[in-house]
């Protein structure tokens, strides 16, 4: 396909490109029937039924990828009549092109172009879910150094600080912090959090926060205080998110989030260096 077709479709596909108030990005049907080369309406919602019962097969909700609305036409007589449409999800366009009919080059195009469309949403998606787990360990990172401060001002000793937080991990968890990092196979000179995914690591922050500021407000002076504080609202944190399906000690390991940082700041550099480039 040569370099100007595919630079003029790809302008045209994404000309036609819309957004909800709540910013979700779709395409009308009949504007996408034209793109794909179809002219008459009937057969273009032909491969729209077959779009649908793919969805339905690969079990997306139909309805959160094609919604019935209406659509104003002008007539010849300058008048204006409302005709049936179909908001399309780029999901959904990415399968009408793959039930479409491959010897149009519009289709061939458009297999290619949603395919590629869904990649880098989900690449953005999947570095997003990244950069909020790096912070989520940043932020306990501060925590954690806020409460040994804390400890050790209201105790005279930082010496504590390594014994209350295994007692939150236990009290967190169930089991002790060295059975849970034999339990994710991290390695004796890392930290159990460096490997703890998102909620993890956001539910032992909240339960720290919360014990510096009781130990700070109930001026608690001995570590027997400060432990119990931290163990009871380990346990109470345990206890919300069981109530909610999240068994703490059942989840699965995440990837060593100091890897991850690299990572993202590896992709950072080359970005800046060749912000055309799309990393796969």
């Amino acid at each position: 396909m040569q370099k100007d077709i595919i630079n003029s479709l790809t302008e045209n596909f994404e000309a036609h490109a819309q957004q909800t108030d709540n910013g979700i990005e779709y395409w009308l049907a009949r504007d996408l029937q034209h793109l794909l080369g179809y002219t008459k309406w009937d057969n273009f919602l032909n491969v729209v039924s077959k779009a649908k019962t793919a969805c339905e097969i690969s079990d997306h909700d139909v309805a959160d990828h094609f919604a019935n609305v209406g659509k104003m036409v002008d007539l010849g007589s300058g008048s204006q009549r409302e005709v049936d449409d179909i908001m399309l999800t780029r999901y959904a366009c990415y399968l009408i092109a793959q039930n479409g009919d491959p010897r149009k080059q519009e289709i061939a195009f458009a297999q290619t172009y949603f395919a590629v469309q869904t990649r880098k949403a989900e690449l953005i998606e999947q570095r997003l879910l990244e950069v909020e787990r790096v912070s989520a360990r940043k932020k306990l990172s501060e925590t954690e150094k806020e409460f040994s401060r804390v400890i050790y001002e209201q105790t005279g000793s930082d010496r504590n600080f390594a014994s209350i937080r295994s007692k939150g991990d236990t009290a967190l968890f169930g089991k002790s912090t060295q059975a849970m990092k034999a339990q994710w196979k991290v390695p004796d000179s890392k930290s159990l959090a460096d490997f703890a995914p998102t909620i993890i690591l956001k539910a032992k922050d909240f339960a720290a926060e919360i014990t510096i500021f009781n130990a700070q407000q109930n001026q608690m002076k001995t570590e027997p205080e400060i432990s119990s504080e931290h163990i009871t609202n380990n346990q109470a944190v345990r206890k919300t998110l069981l109530e909610r399906g999240i068994r703490p000690e059942s989840l699965p390991p995440a990837e060593d989030v100091k890897k991850v940082e690299r990572r993202l700041a590896s992709d950072e550099k080359k970005s800046l260096k060749n912000p055309d480039v799309l990393e796969n």
